[in-house]
């Protein structure tokens, strides 16, 4: 497999030629490959994609309070969001890793595909301006930001709201187990309120298996008093 970046797949993804390659070369190496790698271009972009989708939450919805912009921003500039996006755009075949990496499914993870967009954005930034990282960010979050009909709750905060309502124990984790490569891991968490019920979820982040294990014990007993 060449080593070469697919500029031809790269204008399709970014929307228009890339100028400086090099950037966009940065951007899309892994450091399994021991060159430079992504990181410090991630940094910005992370910081870029929530500057833009903070200013389009700030003028679409005016009447939202600032816990509301907080949920609404939380989920959309979320490792989860970003890694949909990438894949969708079918990001990860442009990413060169090492081969060990490659051979352990890197090409596959979400926190590279989330780490490698954001990567990309930062890339955008430096070389097509503020306004062509905007239009990207918008073409591909767009229609997530106007589709939230109402400021989404963090699952964790929902199941810990559940319990004080009914003078429950708060929410307990733990975390049942952590494997695969450092690159790729995976991380099951159980969550339980007391002696009342306990569920499982299992995430590329401790946080991602909790915020899983939160949502399923929530919908477990929502359902409990439903019956």
């Amino acid at each position: 497999m060449s080593d070469a970046l697919d500029t031809g797949a790269l204008a399709g993804i970014i929307g228009c030629e890339p100028g400086d390659l090099a950037l966009y070369d940065l951007a899309l190496t892994h450091g399994s490959t021991g060159r430079a790698d992504y990181q410090r271009l991630e940094f910005l972009g992370d910081r870029v994609l929530g500057l833009v989708i903070a200013s389009e939450l700030y003028a679409r919805f005016p009447k939202a309070s600032e816990g509301e912009l907080s949920s609404r921003l939380h989920v959309l500039a979320s490792g989860a969001t970003c890694a949909a996006i990438a894949h969708a755009l079918d990001l990860s075949a442009l990413i060169r890793f090492g081969a060990q990496a490659r051979n352990d499914g890197g090409r596959h993870s979400d926190n590279i595909a989330a780490d490698a967009i954001e990567a990309l954005i930062g890339a955008i930034w430096l070389d097509k301006g503020e306004e062509a990282a905007r239009r990207f960010i918008l073409t591909h979050w767009g229609d997530r930001i106007e589709g939230q009909l109402a400021a989404p709750k963090h699952p964790k905060a929902a199941l810990q709201e559940w319990a004080l309502a009914r003078k429950r124990r708060p929410p307990e984790y733990r975390l049942v187990r952590r494997e695969g490569p450092d690159h790729a891991p995976r991380f099951l968490v159980a969550v339980s309120v007391g002696k009342l019920a306990e569920a499982e979820g299992e995430g590329a982040s401790k946080q991602a298996a909790e915020k899983a294990a939160a949502a399923a014990l929530l919908d477990q007993l929502i359902q409990k008093e439903e019956k």
